[in-house]
């Protein structure tokens, strides 16, 4: 099958705003699809033919969530507008999405436990997409980071997150996969592509391989209607995570130790996912 080398820069992802306050355009910035001719028979209609489609090449907007249904009262009188996952990645220290945490009044991180607690942005990084929050309270256990710097295509990975919150489970969602390519979009080098079911919310979750390290930060997803409008192709478990070296500069960067660890025994997801339980947390936005 040919495929339009410009396509595989295609920016199209759920956007990390409330679905119910979604802009035109927040999808990748895609030119709507061609006038459609008339059905003058048996089957669908077709795009009229026309000029190649040009493509964006910015990166997929993220998947930092919008909570469905009535947005949440917090004390303040701040509502909740948004949602997104984060992991504690030191004492007190919570690692998510850079675009999870921007332009929030204030933040709180609902425990494995139920309780919830404030949380404050103490650093953040536009280009690796990444944020670091600090707890006056302890958050949980410390989730490990891998040593080593490798991480091979066809590896199993785990995600773990609080995806479409207000539509889905209250409690975190575990999804497998693997590692597709080493690379992110356009060959982004701080990503890496995974087929691990993600949506809006994943945003800032652990990605963990199968010794319960993390490898990588979720991101982002390709959207599959807004890619198969632009090029008659329906993309399949397209997703992206910000690669876990990435993720160790950026917090020595900020003076906070991250913890490595090494080998271990292989562990079925199932027991992936209890590691992750306790240190994975839900993110409210409020503003």
């Amino acid at each position: 099958m040919r495929f339009a080398p410009t396509a595989l820069a295609l920016a199209c992802a759920l956007a990390a705003v409330p679905a119910a306050a979604q802009k035109p355009g927040s999808l990748g910035n895609l030119p709507p699809p061609p006038p459609q001719q008339p059905n003058l028979g048996p089957g669908p209609a077709r795009p009229a033919p026309g000029p190649q489609m040009a493509l964006p090449r910015d990166k997929p907007p993220p998947l930092g969530a919008s909570a469905p249904g009535r947005p949440g009262a917090s004390p303040g009188g701040r509502q909740a507008v948004s949602s997104g996952t984060g992991f504690v990645v030191a004492p007190r220290q919570i690692m998510t999405n850079h675009h999870v945490a921007e332009g929030c009044a204030a933040m709180t991180a609902r425990l494995a436990g139920g309780q919830e607690i404030p949380a404050t942005v103490i650093a953040a990084d536009q280009q690796r997409d990444l944020a670091l929050l600090r707890t006056e309270s302890d958050p949980g256990p410390v989730l490990p980071f891998r040593r080593a710097a490798e991480v091979r295509r066809g590896e199993s990975v785990v995600t773990y997150g609080f995806p479409l919150a207000g539509l889905l489970s209250s409690g975190p969602t575990l999804t497998t996969g693997d590692v597709s390519a080493l690379a992110g979009l356009g060959d982004n080098a701080r990503q890496i592509q995974i087929s691990a079911p993600v949506q809006q919310g994943n945003s800032g979750g652990p990605l963990l391989d199968l010794r319960g390290h993390v490898v990588g930060v979720i991101v982002s997803k390709l959207n599959a209607q807004r890619i198969a409008q632009a090029t008659g192709d329906i993309p399949q478990n397209v997703n992206f995570a910000v690669k876990h070296t990435e993720a160790v500069d950026f917090m020595r960067e900020h003076g906070v130790q991250p913890q490595l660890e090494e080998g271990g025994a292989p562990r079925t997801a199932a027991e992936v996912g209890e590691i992750a339980h306790a240190s994975t947390v839900f993110l409210r936005c409020l503003r």
